[in-house]
C-alpha cells in the first residue's frame, strides 16, 4: 500500500488538464525543455529559491515575498493540487526538497509522482517539449517554522547532553565518516548523528518502496515514530527527501536543516566528528600493521 503523499502515473495522466492541477518538473532546464516533460508541467529547481546572499547554497531566500512571486509565476494558488516529479535516479531527491519547501511555505495539497520521469517514460506516456508559461497564480505564503531548523538552534540541540532529539545524516556513508569533499571546509558529521542514506528507499523501477519495507529500514536504525528528528545532508536536498520518507512512515515531529553541511562545516564553532578507521574500512584501505 502506497502513501497518500504519492500519486501513480496512471492517476496523474487521467488528471492532466483538470482545473487546479499544477505539475512541477524539478529536473534540469535542458532535460525539461529538450528531453521532454509531462504535458502542461511547469519547470523550476530548488536553486531558484536559495538565499542569493548566502555561501551555503541550501539556505532558503529569507525574502518570503520573493519566494511567493516565483511560485505564483508557476501558476500556483493556495488551493492548487500540486504534483512534483523528477528523475529519481539522476538527482539528490530534488522532488523531496520542493515538497518540503512548499510545505514550509504553507501549501498542503502536495504529491510526488511515484517513479517520476523514469516510470512515465518506461510506460510510454505522453510528453511534450519546450516551455509551459501558465497564467500567474495568487499563492500567499504562510510559513510553517516547525518543519525547519536553523544552525544556531541546532548547535544548542547538539550541545545539550540531555537532548532526546535524533539527528539523521542523509549523505553517503563515506561523507558521513569523513571523506574530504572539494569545496567543503571540514569533513565528517554532526556529533550524535545517525547515518541513514537518502537513496535507500527506492525500488529498481524508481518507485518508492512499500511502507513495511521503509518501516523495517527505520526500525533497524532504532528509529521510532514518536521521536523528534532532524535531517541534514550537504545542502538540505537529500535530507528533504528523507524528511518526506519519514513523514510517509508516520513520523510527525520531523525538521529539515536547509543549511546542512555547507553551512555547518564553515562555522568552526560547530562541532564535527570523524571516523577515519571506519572510512578506511569502507574505502578498502588496509591499516598497516605495526612491527612487533
Amino acid at each position: 500500500m502506497k502513501h497518500p503523499f504519492l500519486i501513480d502515473t496512471a492517476t496523474l495522466q487521467a488528471s492532466l488538464g483538470k482545473p487546479g492541477l499544477v505539475v512541477i518538473d524539478v529536473r534540469g532546464r535542458s532535460a525539461y525543455e529538450f528531453g521532454g516533460h509531462i504535458p502542461g508541467a511547469v519547470h523550476t529547481t530548488w536553486h531558484d529559491y536559495s538565499d542569493p546572499n548566502a555561501v551555503a547554497k541550501g539556505l532558503l531566500d529569507p525574502d518570503v515575498g520573493r519566494l511567493q512571486e516565483k511560485l505564483r509565476a508557476l501558476g500556483l494558488n493556495n488551493d492548487s493540487s500540486v504534483v512534483i516529479y523528477s528523475n529519481p535516479f539522476d538527482n539528490w531527491g530534488d522532488e523531496g526538497r520542493m515538497f518540503w519547501m512548499l510545505e514550509y511555505l504553507g501549501h498542503t495539497d502536495l504529491k510526488i509522482l511515484d517513479g517520476g520521469w523514469v516510470k512515465w517514460v518506461d510506460e510510454r506516456r505522453p510528453f511534450e517539449h519546450g516551455q509551459v508559461k501558465p497564467n500567474p497564480g495568487t499563492f500567499t505564503a504562510k510559513v510553517n517554522f516547525g518543519i525547519a531548523i536553523a544552525k544556531d538552534e541546532l548547535r544548542k540541540v547538539v550541545k545539550d547532553p540531555g537532548s532526546q532529539t535524533v539527528l539523521l545524516d542523509a549523505r553517503s556513508l563515506e561523507e558521513y565518516l569523513g571523506k574530504e569533499i572539494s569545496g567543503i571546509p571540514r569533513a565528517g558529521h554532526i556529533p550524535t548523528a545517525i547515518h541513514l542514506g537518502w537513496n535507500g528507499f527506492l525500488n529498481s523501477n524508481a518507485t518508492v518502496k512499500e511502507l513495511p519495507a521503509i518501516q523495517s529500514i527505520l526500525e533497524e536504525k532504532g528509529l521510532r515514530s514518536e521521536q523528534d528528528v532532524i535531517c541534514y545532508c550537504t545542502g538540505g536536498v537529500r535530507s528533504s527527501w528523507l524528511y518526506v520518507v519519514l513523514k510517509m512512515a508516520g513520523f510527525h515531529k520531523v525538521r529539515n536543516y536547509p543549511g546542512s553541511w555547507w553551512e555547518w562545516s564553515r562555522d568552526f564553532g560547530c562541532p564535527v566528528e570523524k571516523d577515519i578507521q571506519g572510512l578506511q574500512k569502507v574505502l578498502g584501505y588496509e591499516t598497516p600493521s605495526r612491527p612487533s
